[in-house]
């Protein structure tokens, strides 16, 4: 097995020790998939490259170590943390936090190797688990809720935040689509910049004439009455996803 690992530090040369250290362990062994000096770097790497691992130092300019790791959590499919840090004094909130392990700075390879397999083991766990379908955690108004993908219908992207239809009801949640994208293809297609349809739901692919955008096309889904326009671009993907 091969940890996909981000590395998130404000020193370069912090980094780039740690890079060498992971590049020595094995059984996991760790692929660096990209170095951050800061939170804000570290979301758009997460984002348009996925991990499995964050190793994140606490102190840094900016955004800390910690506020990003509850960043994290908040994510559909969250990395797992393990902190790298000069200062033991944050290790109880950093496993409040639901950090994998805390490794303090000068960080040994023995004990980094010891981190990556306490990783591997929890993932291993967590695909086994039996009778959890895939979902959606919902924060809304104070209240936590699991809502199943097998249930969507589509998410959609608005201002800042994801629309989540289900037959049911509406629900907003606070992420990336592009996470969701990557992390979900097997269940939804993107049918619009804005847009992913769950791939079970498609029931029609139609022309559209728009008295302002003119001719395009939309699709019709199962459970709702309203339909998602498809750009050009996606067309033939949702073709597919209605063939299949």
């Amino acid at each position: 097995m091969t940890l996909k690992v981000l590395i998130v530090d404000d020193e370069a040369l912090a980094r780039s020790r740690l890079r060498t250290l992971l590049g020595e362990c094995s059984e996991p062994r760790a692929d660096v998939v990209g170095e951050a000096a800061n939170a804000v770097q570290a979301m758009e790497l997460i984002q348009r490259t996925g991990c499995d691992l964050v190793m994140l130092d606490i102190h840094m300019p900016g955004v800390d170590g910690i506020t990003l790791a509850k960043t994290l959590r908040e994510l559909a499919a969250p990395p797992a943390v393990v902190f790298i840090t000069a200062y033991a004094e944050h290790a109880v909130q950093a496993f409040d936090l639901e950090a994998v392990d805390y490794l303090t700075k000068p960080v040994r390879r023995e004990r980094l190797q010891q981190a990556l397999q306490k990783v591997q083991r929890l993932r291993a766990e967590n695909a086994v688990e039996v009778g959890l379908p895939e979902s959606l955690i919902i924060q809304e108004r104070g209240r936590s809720e699991r809502v199943a993908l097998a249930d969507v219908i589509y998410l959609k992207a608005e201002l800042k935040y994801i629309t989540v239809r289900t037959a049911d009801k509406e629900h907003i949640f606070d992420g990336a689509l592009s996470d969701l994208e990557q992390r979900y293809a097997h269940l939804f297609v993107r049918v619009h910049r804005n847009a992913l349809v769950s791939r079970r739901a498609v029931r029609a692919v139609e022309k559209h004439n728009d008295p302002v955008e003119g001719e395009g096309w939309t699709v019709r889904l199962d459970g709702v009455d309203e339909r998602l326009a498809v750009s050009r671009r996606q067309l033939a993907a949702v073709r597919e996803a209605l063939m299949s």
